[in-house]
């Protein structure tokens, strides 16, 4: 089993563990930014991952994947390259008008038992919004992952979720920024618009 120096290495060795003040997709503010998309661009890092986290998924319940469904923008690699490990579909939800609903021609077979695959969970929001979209599809989603757990533990779901690191990043409010974070400028490296 991977460790955890083991994963950091894989993202110091793509340049995505990034320092600076990062605009999350929540609209929190962090020092510290992990760019999934880099570490993914190496199709063989990204399988070395996917290998590594399906993994800590238990025989029982990955017997019982039938395909991997994955929030677009960020969860698109990273989920194919777990659903190649797992020998299952890989789809992704999408939104077109705001809210997340599986597209081009994606379809789930009534209670088709899914995982739904994240890059990175700060607050589990994009993922419940996920889950709803497959739910709604007609999937059931038996399981949660994430390449990235940087939720402190607080990203609670109604089914198991393996991250395959979880890491203690701090987050803060845009209007709480300690004061080394207040004196730079602020980027936002993610993939959508905080709401």
């Amino acid at each position: 089993m991977m460790r955890d120096e083991e994963i950091l290495a894989e993202f110091r060795a793509a340049d995505a563990l990034l320092e600076g003040h990062f605009i999350l997709s929540s609209g929190l503010r962090s020092p510290r930014y992990l760019q999934c998309a880099r570490v993914l661009m190496n199709p063989a890092r990204g399988a070395r991952l996917a290998e590594a986290l399906v993994a800590r998924i238990p025989d029982d319940l990955r017997a019982r994947i039938t395909a991997v469904v994955s929030p677009a923008m960020g969860g698109v690699i990273a989920g194919q390259e777990v659903a190649r490990a797992l020998g299952v579909d890989a789809m992704f939800v999408e939104r077109p008008a705001g809210t997340f609903e599986l597209r081009r021609g994606f379809r789930l077979e009534a209670g088709q038992e899914v995982l739904m695959m994240e890059d990175v969970v700060t607050t589990g929001l994009s993922s419940r919004e996920a889950i709803a979209a497959i739910e709604a599809a007609g999937g059931t989603v038996i399981a949660a992952a994430s390449l990235v757990d940087r939720s402190g533990g607080n990203a609670q779901f109604d089914m198991p979720f393996f991250p395959l690191i979880r890491l203690d990043v701090p987050t803060y409010e845009p209007d709480a920024l300690p004061p080394e974070l207040e004196a730079i400028p602020a980027i936002k490296p993610g993939s959508r618009a905080a709401a």
